[in-house]
């Protein structure tokens, strides 16, 4: 993740950069600015942007481009949904990017990564969930949470090695055995970590979860 400039051929930076832009711009019109509509919401959105930037920038790597690092999608998909999560991922992006952390002519490749294809994932996932399994609070933050945050780190890497073998950076049986399967161990974190942040806001802070309410999944009477 975060791959250079040189790792990626101008092809895949024209196209990536154009898809990226387009699904920035969608998820821009189809946002719901309603739920910033409140001043306390949209700090924690703003804080959420910060607090992801100082985890993206902790990383680790093996080589050029192989870095790895916690995700934090799941959780914003389900405190902001898909359209607000892809936006505020495109920020943080564009500032580990000024900061030197990335090429600025693969930014649509690393959005691609680590943004769009993450972020459909968790929220289509939330969806399936959602539908067809019973309206219960463990439901919520084991599946939506916990389970889907692993599950989405796991294959942002597995999208990764894809698009570098495609790319020809690096043989697939390199990223397979030295790459891959660290994020089989980080998404254990991932997981963890998002289904305790996701349990708290459940219980302090439900209206920061705008995938949340606590008619269905509390069965409260208001």
């Amino acid at each position: 993740m975060n791959l250079p400039d040189y790792l990626v051929p101008a092809a895949w930076q024209w196209v990536a950069n154009a898809l990226a832009l387009a699904l920035l711009a969608y998820a821009v019109i189809k946002s719901p600015w309603r739920h910033l509509s409140d001043p306390a919401l949209q700090h924690v959105f703003l804080g959420s942007i910060v607090a992801l930037m100082v985890i993206w920038s902790v990383k680790a790597g093996i080589r050029p481009g192989l870095n790895i690092h916690l995700l934090g999608v799941t959780a914003l998909c389900l405190m902001f949904r898909w359209q607000l999560a892809l936006i505020a991922l495109a920020l943080i992006l564009v500032s580990i990017t000024a900061f030197g952390m990335a090429g600025w002519q693969t930014l649509g490749v690393n959005f691609i990564i680590m943004a769009a294809i993450p972020v459909a994932f968790s929220y289509n996932l939330f969806r399936l969930v959602d539908s067809k399994l019973p309206n219960h609070l463990i439901i919520y933050i084991f599946a939506c949470g916990f389970l889907c945050a692993g599950l989405t780190i796991s294959l942002c890497g597995l999208s990764a090695v894809l698009m570098l073998s495609g790319m020809q950076a690096y043989p697939l049986d390199y990223l397979f055995s030295n790459y891959l399967p660290y994020f089989i161990l980080i998404a254990w974190s991932e997981a963890f970590l998002t289904g305790m942040a996701v349990t708290l806001m459940t219980a302090f802070r439900p209206h920061w979860l705008a995938t949340f309410s606590d008619k269905r999944y509390l069965k409260t009477k208001h």
